[in-house]
């Protein structure tokens, strides 16, 4: 397995190819290297050094992969921060990981550790480095997940896992050099930097940054960029879709489109499609698989209401309840192998035997195979509904609630119930200009669902919270349940 996704290891006929930009920087390949030894070597003088973690909070910009680039240069880790997360937020990850040093916007402190300024990152380089020694087996990323089931966890991350993971999508998606990704993402996921920076870097293509996400800018700048993919969340196409139909960009130049990091309803994908005329390719996968581990096809068959096939060096398997493989056609837990799959959670020997223990990588969610080898994800296991001893998948439920048109985000959790244990109940959020009719809602839910998959009520909201990756909070949304519906509903 090649380290092509350090700046040192890619052949010299990239040099002068656009690599990064951003609203501010654009940098060819030779001029990117060149800021990530400046930056290397000024970490070292700040006491970094091989086996250390840089922490880097901070927005989309070209200095954070320059940043995370000189870590791996000088044989440390990177761990991304969410730049919004409030100072006990920050300070937890900054703590957890043992971080040497913070890169963030203005030097202010965070937690107990030395802070540098982003605007204080140099951008010529002494000379002083010694060659670069970094090995498959270092640690390149610790990727702090959600926290939504309590305090998160940092996922560790090899070269090896980042060199698989680029690799496998690289493969996967045909990318090549005259690739472009609109980045689009935030770089504290694993997502924008495997599938956004690190996979079309290795083949000397390019990638431009946008710093955050808003419909209209979004489109526009797919219209003047002219990029060629983009990694995107269910909620982006939502409100791309949800923009007045008198409203055209030209968006010509994208051969295709991703859509994971959460569950997307059929009638979502099927929608952007045909509004926007490109192929929308649902993934699927999780931090500790180092992003992606299913996908549809670019070219081929893609099928609806399914993640697609494993990606090329993995292997995806449906497990039961007995640690037997499944046959096609049956439910059970999604587990994986390949060398994609993380070395483990940092300092939970627990956490880490529970989920890699026999070998595979649980994942937590349920799921199908068919015959050909696409994946039907049924739900995550911790977020079935167990109601008078059936089990309920809100996800089955939150694709009735989507199929209606005024309806741009949805999500069912359970409520406590004192006879049934719990039921089912809705959160939804209105297309922009839109008024949803709730007991229209609830009629096509009682005509196209069984009577115990009928949410007992249906709660309208301005918007659905989300974590920091853009998923639906549906932590947040249980804890509302209780004075929302009460337990006797």
């Amino acid at each position: 397995m090649n380290l092509d996704h350090l700046p040192w290891s890619l052949p010299s006929e990239y040099d002068d190819r656009p690599c990064v930009a951003d609203e501010s920087v654009a940098l060819t390949y030779r001029e990117f290297r060149d800021r990530v030894d400046a930056v290397a070597e000024q970490l070292s003088q700040h006491g970094v050094g091989r086996g250390d973690v840089l922490a880097v909070m901070l927005p989309n910009r070209v200095e954070l992969l320059v940043a995370m680039a000189a870590a791996w240069r000088i044989g440390a880790a990177a761990t991304p921060i969410n730049p919004t997360f409030t100072a006990a937020e920050a300070g937890h990850q900054v703590g957890d990981s043992g971080a040497a040093l913070v890169i963030n916007g203005d030097g202010a402190p965070v937690a107990d550790r030395p802070t540098l300024a982003v605007d204080q990152l140099r951008t010529r380089a002494e000379g002083t480095l010694p060659a670069p020694a970094t090995d498959q087996a270092d640690l390149a990323l610790l990727i702090y997940t959600s926290g939504s089931t309590g305090r998160p966890k940092g996922v560790m991350l090899s070269h090896g896992n980042v060199a698989a993971m680029i690799a496998s999508m690289g493969a996967h998606t045909g990318t090549t050099a005259d690739d472009h990704c609109l980045l689009v993402l935030p770089l504290f996921h694993v997502n924008a930097i495997c599938v956004s920076f690190l996979t079309p870097y290795v083949q000397g293509a390019r990638t431009s940054i946008l710093q955050r996400f808003h419909p209209v800018e979004f489109l526009t700048a797919v219209q003047e960029l002219r990029p060629t993919y983009f990694s995107a969340v269910p909620t982006i196409y939502a409100h791309l879709v949800a923009l007045p139909a008198e409203m055209t960009f030209d968006v010509g130049s994208v051969r295709y489109a991703i859509c994971g990091a959460a569950p997307a309803a059929p009638d979502l994908l099927a929608a952007v499609e045909e509004r926007f005329g490109f192929p929308l390719i649902e993934g699927y996968g999780l931090s500790e698989g180092t992003c992606a581990s299913t996908c549809n096809p670019v070219t081929g068959l893609r099928k609806a209401g399914t993640v697609g096939v494993a990606l090329p060096g993995q292997t995806v398997a449906v497990m039961a309840a007995d640690g037997t493989l499944a046959p096609a056609g049956e439910r059970g837990e999604v587990v994986i192998r390949g060398a994609n799959v993380m070395q483990g959670y940092l300092n939970r020997p627990e956490a880490t035997a529970e989920t890699l223990g026999d070998g595979w990588l649980h994942t937590g969610d349920v799921g199908v195979l068919d015959e050909d080898g696409y994946l039907r994800i049924v739900d995550r296991i911790k977020d079935m509904i167990i109601r008078g001893g059936e089990n309920i998948y809100p996800k089955e439920i939150e694709n009735v609630l989507h199929a209606e048109p005024a309806v741009i985000e949805a999500a069912v959790v359970g409520a406590p119930h004192d006879v049934y244990g719990e039921v089912p109940v809705a959160f939804v959020a209105p297309a922009p200009g839109q008024m949803i009719d709730v007991d229209g809602l609830l009629a096509r839910c009682r005509a196209e669902l069984t009577k115990v998959k009928v949410p007992v009520a249906v709660h309208v909201l301005d918007a659905l919270p989300k974590n920091p990756v853009g998923k639906i909070d549906k932590p947040t949304l249980r804890a509302q349940v209780p004075a929302a519906v009460g337990t006797g509903a």
